[in-house]
């Protein structure tokens, strides 16, 4: 079949798409900004559109038989996602019946409809609904807490219990939940397409497990070997527990939130047709999807993360030169070392190996990030060496990656301002060089004000970083071929 995917930048989205290669599928992937997925999945196609954009999703949809529906607009930080799910939806479904599309597959969430139905819940069903509005059959799979390295509701889960000895938590942590495992639900997106398209469906999936979020926690501290205990109290509201998760993990208040908000919401399988449906199909146990998650954690990283897309949207343009009134912090350093071993080294950066100098200050900003309600650097990165355009690393995000020439990374931390950190390799009279450069465009005096008072560390902590990238990259160059680079 010619299928469509949209969210390939996304968590799920990012895992699917290789396994319907795998499964032999003419495979189209659509994307705000292709550049974000060149290079990632050699064998699909790459089309530009954007889901609010009518005709450029129409022309995505050309000629395909099925597409998968992976996206939500949660993630954007905006307070009226639910709005924009609902209208990117309709959009999408009209353009699919436009271009006779066979079939929608869209995966949503579980939860009894109804009045006490958390917001982002009843966005997802709504999300569902406007799917089927236009007469596209679509076959939609509701699924609880995803259990996965990188999965959002795991990583918050997961922070939680390995940074907090005693917890305090709300009456939500008693509210029964079905996890399951990525893997499993992956399976029952690519089962889908073996079956013929006959009319709307609607799929509840769950791994084997029925456990209360208290459960989840204590079991998961079990398999850590972690001595946890956990206190219930009744004062917590929605806002307050997001504003913990907020300092405590990764995930920032934006996306807790609503999260939080619908965990007070029992998500149990209630129609159990999916086991009959797709009996190739056998969810396993939450220890087991546990287990899993943990060895892609200490092996080679996630595939896909929740922070992969986030808030793309809501960014400013890309980086396109110097404009009147950037202020500008370069420095040059010529070396030795090979352009790959430079490129290698400064591709590294963040994350646990840190910024080579100074990363209590890089930390310190960090917190400060977070107190005002940004990022912080507990993001890390996706995997300790390989990085591809769109990709988090702690608080910066990547917007140009060109191998063994340049890297530039745009803050996404809370600022006064645009930011971005640039590394380029090139010629100083004949000499290789490291050119790092810190842009700012600032806004309003405050945004100059800011650039001031932090130039006396930049000598301290931008000099001193490139002296030690190019340090680094010549000792790289006295390795053994087979010796990697230290993380």
């Amino acid at each position: 079949m010619r299928v469509l995917v949209t969210g390939a930048t996304g968590y799920i989205g990012g895992r699917l798409v290789p396994r319907l290669i795998v499964a032999g599928h003419d495979v189209r992937l659509v994307a705000r900004d292709s550049a974000r997925l060149a290079g990632r999945f050699e064998a699909a196609e790459t089309v530009e559109g954007d889901l609010f954009d009518a005709p450029s999703i129409r022309a995505a949809l050309d000629g395909v038989d099925v597409a998968y529906y992976l996206v939500h607009s949660m993630t954007r930080g905006r307070g009226d996602f639910a709005e924009d799910d609902h209208r990117a939806a309709e959009i999408f479904a009209n353009a699919a019946r436009d271009a006779g599309v066979e079939r929608i597959v869209y995966l949503g969430g579980l939860g009894v409809a109804g009045a006490t139905l958390s917001r982002h819940l009843r966005s997802r069903h709504a999300t569902g609904e406007a799917l089927r509005s236009t007469g596209v059959h679509v076959t939609e799979f509701r699924a609880a807490m995803i259990v996965g390295s990188g999965s959002a509701s795991f990583e918050m889960m997961r922070y939680l219990t390995e940074r907090l000895p005693v917890m305090i938590a709300p009456k939500w942590v008693d509210t029964p939940c079905q996890p399951i495992s990525v893997r499993d639900v992956l399976s029952y997106l690519v089962a889908e397409l073996e079956r013929p398209s006959q009319s709307n469906e609607i799929f509840e999936i769950g791994g084997a497990d029925v456990l209360s979020y208290k459960e989840m926690m204590m079991r998961y501290a079990a398999i850590r070997e972690l001595k946890r205990s956990l206190i219930v109290v009744p004062f917590f509201t929605p806002r307050l527990s997001s504003g913990w998760i907020h300092l405590v993990t990764p995930i920032p208040a934006s996306i807790a939130r609503p999260l939080v908000d619908g965990l007070r919401n029992p998500v149990v399988v209630r129609d159990d047709r999916a086991l009959r449906i797709f009996p190739q199909i056998v969810p396993v146990s939450y220890e087991l999807a546990v287990h899993r998650a943990l060895d892609r954690y200490t092996t080679v990283g996630p595939e896909t993360t929740w922070f992969g897309a986030f808030d793309v949207r809501a960014l400013p343009g890309n980086f396109a030169g110097t404009t009147q009134g950037m202020l500008i912090d370069r420095r040059m350093r010529r070396s030795s070392a090979s352009a790959h071993s430079l490129f290698t080294v400064f591709t590294s950066l963040g994350g646990t190996r840190g910024w080579l100098y100074a990363d209590g200050l890089w930390e310190l900003r960090g917190i400060l990030d977070r107190l005002v309600g940004g990022f912080g650097t507990r993001r890390g990165r996706r995997h300790a060496t390989d990085l591809r355009v769109g990709d988090a690393v702690d608080f910066w995000r990547v917007e140009a990656y060109e191998p063994d020439r340049l890297l530039r990374l745009r803050a996404e931390m809370r600022l006064p301002g645009y930011a971005w950190l640039q590394f380029e390799i090139v010629d100083d009279d004949g000499f290789r060089a490291l050119q790092q450069t810190a842009f700012f465009d600032p806004r309003g005096a405050f945004g100059y004000l800011y650039w001031y008072s932090v130039l006396p560390f930049h000598e301290l902590i931008f000099g001193n970083m490139a002296r030690r990238i190019a340090q680094e990259a010549e000792a790289l160059d006295a390795l053994p071929r087979t010796q990697a680079l230290p993380v």
